[in-house]
Formats: structure tokens, C-alpha cells, sequence
């Protein structure tokens, strides 16, 4: 029986210090993003002492007197992506009393089933996700949802726009909240905040000598013009989102935890298949090379089918210290291209070098970073109106670098994170194991025959 959702609140929360507008206009690599789906996270804490009555009167009042107080020093969350008529691209505005929206609600739902190792139905997390507000004419940059769980424990939903901020910024502004909120719980603490987590709007650090902006821009213009059939969109300046691919509701979601050992083994086997091979190579078998190899490999064998058809992969790049000069750590915003391999044909991945084969790749394709990704955001685009409906091209959400399982807003570490919107393609998410041991948690979201297949690969590669 699919569980139930209990709305209790839906209230705005503006920053709890504030005087003026801010406005931060979208740079090249905010653009890459304003036309595409939120991000979406959900973050579980296990608390077993969390009752109704606690969850209203210590949780709740906590979050959002610590979120208000946490907006004051990052005020364009609280603001609205808007397009001027007049202006040549998006920017984030914030003006007087603007807020951010925070739904409370109460579910029914299993716990332990949706923060453990086995799969269930991806619609069980949609209630979870409060929804972001995004019309024509204004998009919201954030939104949060708390739910309870009565006595096993809470979670905080996220939606965050792409437009307005990446992965490191929007965990960087998690980090912010969860210290400020644990902090007004407990007195004794008097060490100010780390200066890394106060954010740096200077757009000045994002250098366009060459006019990526435009470039960007134009791209973008041509995209909505083949998504219309050929025709000029009706609002060029809309600023809603491209529409949503149909889910279909027999989806499940799976972790994977790869541990520091499982991962020595694949970095093994690797090196062991690689010198055994025609063509012996060095390879860079990094951390996030070997896992996203291994995912890429298992989910093309798990789907099967035609082995001429077309595969590929992409993953997001922080540009922040590939820039020069670097990008600060603590800039507000996008600083994050992507790397795309397309198209390859399935059989690559099929035969018994298949697994060796995607390293290969990926190890080139990070190799290949340097300064020049920045320049190349445009081709970012053209890569995605490459992509056909019938190619499986996977792409990674989330990194184990984001630190997301140390974000503790006074009720202990999280139990489970999971990032909701990998349903919009064939995404994977990534993120470090919760037991801080060095290894990492693979989130998957597929049909359930395919998601049967791929944990019978995962499991039986180990075994290798």
C-alpha cells in the first residue's frame, strides 16, 4: 500500500537580517542550467525520540529560526530568478521580504525501507521533495520540506534551481544551516562558523573574455527552437523549466555501498585486466574512475538489448580550481561544466573487457580536464541536443567530495541521502558512505526488471 502524506504547514521564511536588493546576473555557467530540472535531495535522520509533539515544538521551531537566521548571510535563496524585458539574460534578484518557502508534514511511510539496502518504489520519495515554484515570468531559487516519521525519525527535503547554485554551493549553504542550527541548541559552542562557509557573490571571479555567455545563449535559443518542432518559441525569456520525461511508475531506487575494500578489488582487477590486455596503458584509477566505470558498465549489461545500439556517458566538472586564476572554494553559484563521450555502441561494454574498456575511457575523459573546460561550456549544449531519445547516456549526481553525511542540524548525522532527481534521465548520484570509511554510496533509479538485472551484476562483480 503506498503511504500517505500529512501536510501540516506551509509557511515563508525571510532571512532574519536584512536591508535593501541584491541582484547576482546568471554568468555562463549558470545559463548552462536554467532551463533544466531542479535538484532534488532528501536528507533522513534516524531519531527515535521524534514524537509529534517534539518534532512541533523543538525540530521545526529549530529549523526554521536557524534557516532565517542562516539566509541573512545568503540572501539570494531567499530571492527569484527573473528576466527583465529589456535584459539580456536572467539574473537573481532579491528584494525586501522576500522568503523562501517551508512545508511541514507528517508520513506514514517506512523508514527503515526507504533508508536501507533494498529497493522500493521511487514514488514513495515524491512527497518527500517539496515542489519549487516556476512560472514564465520568476523561478524561486530554493525550497524545503521537514517531514516526520513518527518515532523512527525525520528528513528535510531540498529543491534547489540549477541556474542559481551547483552541488558545492548548495551543500556549502546545508553545512551553514545544520552548524547554525546545532549551535542555537547547544550554548557551550563559541567557536564563530568556518570562514569557508560565508559565500563570495563577487561575479568578477567568473572571467568571459571570449563571450562563452553569448555563445551559451545562442545554443540555448537553437535547443528551444528544435524542442518546439522548428518553431520560434512563443516567450523566448520564459523561464519554465523543459518538461519532465513521463516516469514510469513501476521505478525503484537502490543504493549500492561500495566499501573501501570493494573498491581496492575493482582498482585490482582493474590494473590485473589492464597489463593482461593487447594494449597495456596506465591508467588513473581514482576513486570516482573505478565506481563510475563499474556503475557504467552494470547499467548498460543490465538494460541488454541490441548491441549496436547507442551508449554513452557524461559527469559534471568543478571548474573552481581548474580556472586561473582559481575560482575561491566559497563562491556563490555555478562553477561546474560537464564532459560528455557520445555516441559508443553497447557491445563495448558487453564483453568480458567491458568493465576495463569504460575505464579507459573515463580515465581519459579525466585526464583530458584542464583549464580549457570552461571555454568549452557551449559544446556542453550541443552534447545534449546530440542525444537521442533511444540513446542510454548516464550521467552522476552529487560527489563523494560534498561531504553530505556530516551535516548534523542537532539530532545526530544523516541515515541516508538520496538525490530525488536521478529519475530525470539516466542518472546515477554519488556520494561518500555514511561510516566516513573511505567508500561510496551509489544511488540507481530503474525499472524493476532492469533494477533486478543490475544488483545481480553488482553483486556478482565483486564476486570476481
Amino acid at each position: 500500500m503506498a503511504s500517505s502524506l500529512n501536510v501540516i504547514d506551509v509557511s515563508r521564511i525571510t532571512p532574519a537580517d536584512s536591508s535593501g536588493t541584491l541582484i547576482l546576473p546568471l554568468t555562463f555557467f549558470d545559463l548552462l542550467w536554467y532551463k533544466l530540472h531542479p535538484v532534488e535531495r532528501v536528507i533522513f535522520y534516524r531519531f527515535t525520540d521524534a514524537t509529534r509533539p517534539f518534532f512541533d515544538s523543538a525540530i521545526v521551531p529549530n529549523l526554521k529560526s536557524s534557516l532565517s537566521s542562516s539566509l541573512s548571510h545568503y540572501l539570494p535563496l531567499a530571492g527569484k530568478l527573473v528576466w527583465d524585458t529589456l535584459g539580456k539574460k536572467p539574473s537573481l534578484v532579491y528584494s525586501q521580504n522576500d522568503a523562501v518557502s517551508f512545508t511541514v508534514a507528517e508520513s506514514n511511510a517506512d523508514f527503515s525501507l526507504l533508508t536501507g539496502q533494498k529497493p522500493f518504489p521511487t514514488t514513495e520519495l515524491y512527497p518527500l521533495v517539496p515542489e519549487l515554484q516556476i512560472s514564465d515570468d520568476s523561478a524561486s531559487a530554493v525550497s524545503f520540506q521537514v517531514t516526520l516519521f513518527p518515532n523512527q525519525g525525520f528528513c528535510i527535503g531540498v529543491s534547489a534551481h540549477h541556474a542559481v547554485l551547483d552541488g558545492k554551493t548548495t551543500t556549502m549553504f546545508l553545512k551553514f544551516w545544520a552548524d547554525k542550527c546545532k549551535r542555537q541548541q547547544d550554548q557551550t559552542v563559541n567557536t564563530s562558523l568556518p570562514q569557508d562557509l560565508f559565500p563570495l557573490y563577487d561575479r568578477t571571479v567568473i572571467k568571459d573574455p571570449n563571450d562563452i555567455e553569448t555563445e551559451v545563449l545562442n545554443r540555448w535559443s537553437s535547443l528551444l527552437k528544435a524542442f518546439s518542432g522548428g518553431k520560434e518559441p512563443d516567450n523566448p525569456k520564459s523561464l519554465k523549466i523543459l518538461p519532465s520525461p513521463e516516469l514510469s511508475p513501476d521505478v525503484v531506487r537502490f543504493t549500492l555501498e561500495l566499501t573501501r575494500e570493494d573498491i581496492q578489488t575493482l582498482r585490482e582487477r582493474l590494473k590485473r585486466e589492464s597489463s593482461a590486455s593487447t594494449s597495456p596503458k596506465e591508467l588513473r584509477l581514482s576513486t570516482f574512475v573505478v565506481t563510475y566505470s563499474y556503475a557504467l558498465t552494470c547499467i548498460i549489461r543490465a538494460r541488454g538489448g541490441d548491441p549496436s545500439r547507442p551508449v554513452g556517458y557524461g559527469f559534471a566538472v568543478d571548474c573552481r580550481s581548474l580556472l586561473d586564476p582559481p575560482v575561491p572554494s566559497n563562491y556563490f553559484g555555478n562553477c561546474v561544466s560537464a564532459k560528455f563521450k557520445i555516441p559508443l555502441k553497447a557491445e563495448t561494454f558487453l564483453g568480458e573487457e567491458g568493465f576495463l574498456t569504460a575505464a579507459r575511457y573515463v580515465s581519459d575523459s579525466v585526464e583530458e580536464l584542464d583549464g580549457t573546460v570552461a571555454l568549452k561550456v557551449p559544446e556542453v549544449l550541443a552534447a545534449l541536443l546530440a542525444i537521442t531519445p533511444e540513446m542510454q547516456v548516464m550521467s552522476v549526481a552529487g560527489s563523494t567530495r560534498f561531504g553530505v553525511y556530516g551535516l548534523d542540524f542537532g539530532w545526530g548525522k544523516p541515515e541516508r541521502v538520496l538525490v530525488v532527481s536521478i529519475d530525470q534521465g539516466e542518472a546515477i548520484s554519488m556520494a561518500e558512505c555514511s561510516d566516513g570509511n573511505g567508500g561510496v554510496e551509489v544511488g540507481f533509479s530503474l525499472k524493476k526488471h532492469e533494477m533486478e538485472a543490475l544488483i545481480d551484476l553488482l553483486n556478482d562483480g565483486l564476486r570476481q
